[in-house]
């Protein structure tokens, strides 16, 4: 069953200098926990899901579990049963049948059994080394989706790599030749789809490199990688 609370001090009174709760004075480690763990849970869950020793076992996941699409993303990632308590604890246990109304109507619409989800994705997880550096990238604005917030721009400029434009009357648009595909945009941006990355096709040059986009090729194998030639 994976995972638990993490220990944690979330916050400083700073009139009385004691951490949060407070007991006559003085506070403790507590357990953090809620939807700010599910990423570490989810890791832990594809951890133990594609180990060639721990494959295959039984995996309860829990940790951040509060929609339907959490649960389908634990399930997904091997867990035959998923475990709720913030949740419940914060909405009540009404909030399970909530889940399984949302999980259902999502297998019927894609005519998948519970058993076709779980361990759905767990392929699809491998170590940074082996994902795809010839995999470029562009990002793109929905200028109809787009509220004007400039929360990618100002995430762009000044965290990352300058790759938007502001022009006239708030319009922002991406510069190919500036963009890495670092996702931030999307990150920072509140519409749903507003701003979504578009694969450049093999053959098709970056405007960024100036260079072709060819095969794949991992870091194993990059001639960026001094290791390269005794890689495996």
């Amino acid at each position: 069953s994976l995972i638990n609370t993490i220990n944690s001090i979330t916050s400083v009174n700073l009139d009385s200098f004691s951490p949060e709760p407070s007991i006559d004075g003085k506070g403790a480690h507590g357990g953090y926990c809620g939807p700010a763990v599910k990423p570490i849970a989810l890791s832990m869950v594809s951890e133990i899901a594609r180990n060639r020793e721990t494959h295959g076992l039984p995996i309860s996941g829990i940790g951040g579990v509060t929609t339907w699409r959490d649960a389908a993303e634990f399930m997904a990632l091997g867990c035959g049963t998923v475990q709720v308590c913030t949740a419940a604890m914060t909405y009540g246990f009404k909030i399970v049948q909530e889940m399984i109304s949302g999980l259902s109507q999502y297998l019927d619409e894609r005519q998948m059994s519970v058993a076709d989800l779980v361990g759905r994705a767990v392929p699809n997880v491998t170590d940074w080394q082996y994902l795809n550096l010839n995999y470029v990238t562009k990002a793109e604005i929905d200028q109809d989706l787009c509220i004007k917030c400039g929360r990618c721009y100002a995430a762009c400029e000044d965290t990352s790599h300058q790759a938007i434009w502001m022009k006239e009357g708030r319009v922002f648009e991406v510069n190919d030749a500036e963009c890495v595909a670092c996702n931030l945009c999307i990150d920072v941006c509140p519409v749903e789809n507003c701003i979504t990355m578009r694969p450049l096709a093999k053959g098709e040059v970056d405007p960024r490199t100036g260079k072709t986009v060819s095969d794949y090729a991992n870091w194993t194998t990059h001639p960026n990688n001094p290791m390269s030639q005794a890689a495996e």
